[in-house]
């Protein structure tokens, strides 16, 4: 027997005349290298740990790569069988790689796991927005939204919260980005190392594909041949260009008001003498009154509220609006009410608001026959904004003579709002009729604690509502069941309902209207995922004549629209209202 070599090489193997050598992709070479030595060369001293912690390493990058492939971008969607299908997208992934040279190879590699850890992320976005507005995240206007949710963390954990929450995050997307990133290219030299059955796994997997595509095979009642990365991102394009395109057809909405060149004197002639109050309940939607775990308790606050403003002589009229938001996004709901123009985002609301566009409120001011003003506890902040819509003098969370806690999100309880209104405007003797924007915010999310009313000579400054915190409930032990987050959301709307009629019964009188509405419905947590965007809309007099202006409307009398009652686009109300009461 020859004597075995020791050296580090091979002779070369001869090669008869008319043969072919086959040259060898230089990563199949480095199946032949030795174990690479690792940190402190574990590799070398435990090298079948060393192929278990590859194979290992391995399967976590393709199971990594199949699920930000096939998760939902809803948690709604997210089952167990959603993770059993086959994307095609991983296929062609495979051919790609498999198709390229050894460095275009690795270059690529890094680029589309770059890019399936940012749309991962974007899905992880969508999965947050689904959950709180009903829509998945626009790409072109919802950043502004990610500067509120820091404020909200400021507001909620102090400064350092805000800043360790920022870290976090860009911390977690780099993360995300290196690992997918480091996923597809361990992934693609596994697929070199062992290119002929890569080759035959990708042709296997794409016959299988087809044949499944083909005859809609399913399991667990899930497609299981899908397409839906490619669905998604092609649907992020379009939305992306429809964003991009809205502007220009906003702007030519904006130009159209069929009440521009109307004479102030021939404006609003229909309420004048009146004191008229647009008043928004935050989060008061059709699910409050429809939902049957709480449709009882709600139909005995409505029907106790028609009961007081008939002891006081007041007469209503109700019926739907459409929101343009659902879940949040209360300011988009108002700018649509009083603008007249459907503001669905936030680019729109910018340019409503930086225009010469006419609201509701501004036409009462332009008419110089009202004092208008605007009672927001929500607003914390300067808020420019508020000369747009037209108001004389607004009154926010530290100028209600407020001296109680917030209830969670809420600066100031619903009650004692009402309360510094007439403090402050309304009760004033020998004034001029007042026209008033009034938002009540103690139904706005997270509804916990929530205040409940009181008489209405003990308010004092607020300080008593210390106390009444105490005994309210923990936001953080409510949000662990969706039942608890429901009974505390219906709570809400059952206190500022039961402000308002009381505040009504107690200082309307002949000259008083109201028009009380919500904003939108509440996040999915509370309307079960309904895409519905109904909100509740109320109007209250004293004087007959001025529903008997709305008699050709179709509302139904007292606080509650009938089922089947008419639903209006929000932004139609301005025009609808506003020729109703010229003359």
């Amino acid at each position: 027997m020859p004597a075995e070599t020791t050296g580090p090489a091979h002779p070369a193997k001869s090669t008869a005349p008319g043969e072919t050598t086959e040259s060898a992709d230089p990563t199949d070479q480095s199946s032949q290298l030795p174990l690479r030595a690792g940190w402190f060369g574990w590799r070398r001293r435990y090298p079948r740990t060393a192929r278990a912690v590859g194979v290992g390493t391995s399967v976590l990058a393709g199971a990594l790569l199949v699920v930000a492939l096939v998760v939902p971008d809803r948690l709604d969607r997210m089952t167990f069988q959603s993770f059993l299908r086959l994307p095609v997208e991983l296929i062609v992934l495979a051919v790609v790689l498999l198709a390229l040279p050894s460095r275009a190879r690795r270059i690529t590699a890094v680029v589309l796991g770059a890019f399936v850890g940012l749309s991962t992320v974007l899905k992880c976005l969508d999965m947050g927005f689904y959950e709180t507005l009903a829509r998945p995240f626009d790409l072109v206007f919802d950043w502004v939204l990610l500067s509120d949710a820091a404020d909200w963390m400021k507001d909620s954990f102090g400064r350092s919260g805000e800043v360790l929450a920022i870290i976090g995050v860009i911390v977690l997307l780099i993360a995300v980005l290196a690992g997918s990133a480091l996923a597809m290219v361990r992934l693609a030299d596994v697929m070199a190392k062992h290119r002929p059955m890569a080759v035959r796994t990708t042709l296997v997997l794409g016959v299988v594909w087809i044949m499944c595509f083909t005859l809609s095979v399913q399991v667990g009642g899930v497609t299981l041949a899908t397409k839906g990365y490619s669905q998604f991102l092609s649907n992020r394009v379009k939305y992306v260009r429809e964003g991009l395109g809205d502007a220009d057809v906003f702007k030519k909405q904006l130009t159209v008001d069929a009440f521009a060149k109307t004479p102030p004197n021939q404006l609003l002639t229909g309420l004048r003498g009146k004191d008229v109050l647009f008043t928004f309940i935050e989060s008061y939607g059709r699910v409050a009154l429809d939902d049957p775990t709480m449709a009882p308790e709600m139909d005995k606050t409505l029907t106790a509220g028609d009961a007081r403003l008939k002891a006081a002589g007041f007469s209503s009229r109700s019926a739907w609006l459409r929101s343009p938001v659902t879940g949040a996004g209360s300011w988009l709901a108002h700018s649509t009410f009083l603008s007249g123009l459907w503001v669905k985002n936030q680019q729109r609301y910018r340019t409503v608001t930086t225009s010469t566009r006419a609201t509701l409120t501004s036409y009462f001011q332009k008419t110089g026959a009202w004092r208008t003003v605007g009672i927001v506890p929500g607003v914390r902040k300067s808020w420019p904004e508020g000369k747009y819509f037209g108001l004389d003098n607004i009154y926010d969370s530290t100028h209600l003579g407020y001296n109680g806690p917030y209830f969670s999100w809420t600066p100031v309880p619903d009650q004692f709002s009402l309360e510094s209104f007439e403090k402050l405007e309304y009760g004033k003797k020998n004034r001029d009729p007042i026209m008033a924007e009034i938002i009540l915010a103690s139904s706005h999310n997270p509804w916990s604690p929530i205040a409940h009313t009181i008489p209405w000579n003990q308010l004092g400054d607020g300080t008593i509502f210390n106390q009444i915190k105490k005994e309210g409930t923990n936001p953080t032990e409510v949000w662990k069941s969706a039942k608890r987050v429901r009974t505390e959301y219906r709570k809400a709307i059952q206190y500022s309902v039961d402000s308002l009629t009381q505040w009504v019964q107690r200082y309307g009188n002949k000259n008083t209207v109201l028009v009380f509405l919500g904003d939108h419905q509440p996040v999915p947590t509370v309307t079960g995922g309904t895409t519905d965007r109904d909100v509740p809309i109320t109007i209250v007099a004293h004087d007959p004549k001025v529903l008997d202006k709305i008699s050709s409307w179709g509302w139904t009398d007292g606080l509650k629209p009938a089922d089947n009652g008419p639903v209006l686009s929000m932004d139609k109300f301005r025009d609808r209202f506003m020729t109703a009461y010229a003359k």
